[in-house]
């Protein structure tokens, strides 16, 4: 990973910033969508190229006990595959610890099971899901 790149922990930023992000990779941008979520969060890690151009996202949101809960983390894709993304979800773990939270959750694809599960040391456990959207 270039030592070019800057994290920052609850780093002010705002929506047209993550809309950007997003649509770098290819992702849903939904104009609005942080400035209506980050009141529930618990922080956010950030990462920056060294002219301040924000290249990597991951958001702690909690239930302001034992249990956080990883969202929403991208990586623009010019600078995919570096080590940025397995960084941000170590940097949201240990915010997460030092918060004094037992758990971190997170969902994702099937695609996405070697990131989570061997990148980022994330385990298969027993989970319930209900679909509130039909």
């Amino acid at each position: 990973m270039a030592d070019a790149i800057q994290f920052r922990w609850r780093e002010q930023l705002d929506d047209s910033q993550l809309v950007t992000l997003t649509l770098s990779h290819g992702g849903n941008a939904e104009p609005g969508w942080w400035n209506q979520i980050r009141r529930h969060s618990l922080g956010w890690v950030s990462a920056h190229t060294g002219g301040r151009v924000l290249i990597g996202f991951a958001n702690v949101a909690w239930d302001g006990g034992d249990h956080a809960f990883l969202l929403d983390p991208k990586v623009h894709a010019d600078y995919q595959r570096r080590g940025i993304g397995t960084e941000l979800v170590r940097r949201c773990e240990q915010a997460a610890r030092d918060a004094g939270c037992s758990w971190l959750h997170v969902d994702f694809r099937p695609e996405l099971r070697p990131f989570y599960f061997q990148a980022c040391g994330f385990r298969a456990t027993d989970a319930g899901l209900i679909d509130l959207s039909g």
